[in-house]
């Protein structure tokens, strides 16, 4: 049976009751590689090894770490390291378990690719509500400059590094990169025009490196094994493990890191535990609330967690790595309601199409789920929907936002349309009161 491939998770689950202290974690051999790599002086070798690594950025774009990382202007100074630990994603939760329970892997994975892009200062912008982590974070970090591990002249290197935490305030949009330089820097967090990009005028319109916690927290274990080593994990161009947080009417809900190239079947039956009283999957949702939808046919639960396999083939993304299941029970026309409706209430406003679409979706889908359909909704849904992502429907599609914001609101949109078409016209016309 397939099980778990435990890397960035293996020390919260071996040593639950101190994972996050100081002591436990260097118990466990935190801050070695770190040391290693700042007494080996060779700052090249730690984008070398990223890049044999094949890391891909966990927070949902998957775009590789070393490829942004290489983007950053030579000679250019001073540049930032800025961590997206904002996790606004609906039922992603990945990243508040590993800022909670070890949040000494994040800072040792800060420090490692600080000192690769030549960086002294990095910030962390943590979501508002996650408490505990930013108490826990901020106390690593304390514990860290106490034991020489951060600050001036570390481990007798002359490397000189300091990490700022930054609480948001809890809005979704702030996940998006640009967003979040707008929130650090005491700005209304609303996305920037690009270009130029983060990498060339970023943070204070310097070079800024912007990368998920997740991705951070991989990077002492690349250095540790290797990059080659690592990149014989996962599939494709799908290398190492993966966290995702499965949720919904699975038996057994959590976080797990699995090695990538497994399918979803066993991610859900062998893994989560299968479906709630023996039930059947309907559909569900491989890359949280901005991904398109796949059912429980074969062809889709026997996918592979492959980044590139299920955008090229279906059109979905594995995005945040939040997996949500529902059985047979499930009304996807409400499903699609309650996120059209996060996505309305989260607009930033910025962007026409995204600002007025999103709100007229939400109306539109209350209606249909609240049985006071009419017949010509679906048509108009998906006309606001092509306004504001156009083909949609049939990706690629063209993006009429500065963010994806908007066009994330239309992917319930298509997938109704490619899944559940005739089961909502039969609804609508049953509610509207029209025979066939």
């Amino acid at each position: 049976m397939p099980a778990e491939t435990r890397i960035i998770t293996r020390r919260l689950h071996e040593r639950p009751d101190d994972s996050w202290t100081i002591d436990g974690a260097v118990a466990d051999g935190a801050y070695n590689v770190f040391r290693d790599v700042l007494q080996a002086n060779d700052v090249p070798n730690g984008q070398e090894q990223v890049k044999l690594s094949g890391l891909r950025g966990r927070g949902g774009a998957g775009f590789p770490a070393a490829t942004k990382w290489s983007f950053l202007p030579p000679d250019s100074f001073p540049r930032y390291l800025v961590v997206n630990c904002d996790e606004g994603e609906p039922s992603t939760f990945k990243d508040r378990m590993l800022v909670e329970r070890d949040p000494h892997q994040l800072v040792e994975g800060i420090a490692i690719s600080a000192f690769a892009v030549q960086c002294n200062l990095a910030f962390v912008y943590i979501r508002g509500e996650f408490a505990l982590g930013y108490e826990r974070l901020t106390q690593a970090i304390a514990d860290a400059h106490a034991r020489g591990f951060l600050g001036q002249n570390i481990f007798g290197s002359g490397y000189d590094l300091d990490i700022i935490v930054h609480r948001g305030a809890g809005a979704y949009i702030c996940g998006e990169e640009t967003a979040l330089l707008e929130s650090l820097e005491g700005e209304r967090g609303m996305p920037r025009i690009r270009p130029p990009f983060p990498a060339i005028a970023g943070l204070y319109a310097k070079p800024t490196v912007i990368n998920n916690v997740e991705t951070l927290s991989t990077v002492p274990h690349i250095m540790s094994m290797g990059g080659e080593e690592y990149g014989k994990l996962g599939v494709n161009r799908s290398t190492g493990t993966r966290l995702f947080s499965v949720s919904g009417h699975v038996n057994k809900p959590g976080n797990y890191e699995v090695e990538l190239g497994m399918t979803f079947r066993e991610l859900i039956f062998d893994i989560a535990g299968g479906i709630r009283n023996n039930g059947k999957v309907k559909f569900f949702i491989p890359g949280g609330a901005s991904s398109q939808w796949l059912t429980g046919s074969d062809e889709h639960l026997d996918a592979p967690l492959d980044m590139d396999y299920v955008q090229q083939t279906f059109g979905v993304m594995l995005g945040s790595g939040a997996v949500m299941v529902y059985d047979e029970t499930t009304d996807p026309l409400l499903v699609a309601w309650r996120l059209a409706k996060f996505f309305s209430h989260e607009s930033c406003g910025k962007c026409t199409p995204c600002r007025e679409g999103t709100g007229w979706i939400e109306k539109i889908l209350y209606r249909m789920s609240h049985g006071l359909g009419r017949p010509e909704d679906l048509d108009l849904l998906f006309d606001v929907g092509d306004n504001i992502s156009p083909g949609v429907m049939n990706a690629p599609f063209v993006q009429t936002t500065i963010c994806p914001l908007g066009p994330s609101s239309v992917a319930c949109i298509a997938s109704l349309h490619k899944y559940f078409k005739d089961e909502v016209t039969e609804r609508i016309l049953r509610d509207a009161g029209v025979t066939a």
